[in-house]
């Protein structure tokens, strides 16, 4: 069992960072929640590829585990966060944040349970480097299904900004 099983339907997770059909339930999420596409570049057979290795923002999921683990984190987002695909995927998502940042957080993942998203949001974000960062733009959704299912929550962050400690 992956650390990412736990309460998400298989057909959910990608199999690869630039899966298909975890592709396709990142951008019709997005559209069908939100009300608009994630981006003007995302249709078509290549879209898995673009938004890993070639959007210019950084984008995120996380499962639905009971302390939700990341399962997709782009080109971009790993470059921020100073994290390879392998040692991004099955990380705690709090662990994105500082512990007195976590409150914060805590209240935007909220807001996206209770309305399917948020947007607006700007926070610090820590690297693993230890390197603090701000994550701006960002918009937060839930990654659901045409019948309703929700598999975890995406998020994408369209600036990013370092900082001192």
């Amino acid at each position: 069992m992956t650390p990412f099983d736990r309460g998400v339907a298989p057909r959910a997770l990608p199999g690869s960072p630039t899966d298909p059909a975890f592709a396709e339930l990142l951008l019709s999420s997005h559209l069908r929640l939100v009300g608009e596409p994630l981006s003007g570049r995302e249709a078509g057979p290549d879209a898995a590829r673009w938004l890993y290795a070639q959007a210019p923002f950084g984008l995120l999921a996380h499962d639905t585990s009971a302390d939700p683990r990341f399962v997709y984190a782009n080109c971009t987002a790993q470059l921020c966060f100073g994290y390879s695909w392998d040692e991004f995927v099955g990380l705690p998502s709090r662990l994105s944040a500082r512990p007195n940042g976590q409150q914060d957080r805590d209240a935007f993942v909220r807001a996206v349970s209770a309305q399917h998203y948020a947007t607006g949001y700007r926070g610090i974000r820590i690297g693993r480097s230890g390197t603090p960062f701000w994550i701006e733009d960002v918009t937060m959704w839930d990654l659901m299904d045409p019948e309703g299912r929700i598999h975890g929550q995406a998020a994408v962050f369209r600036s990013w900004t370092p900082m001192g400690d």
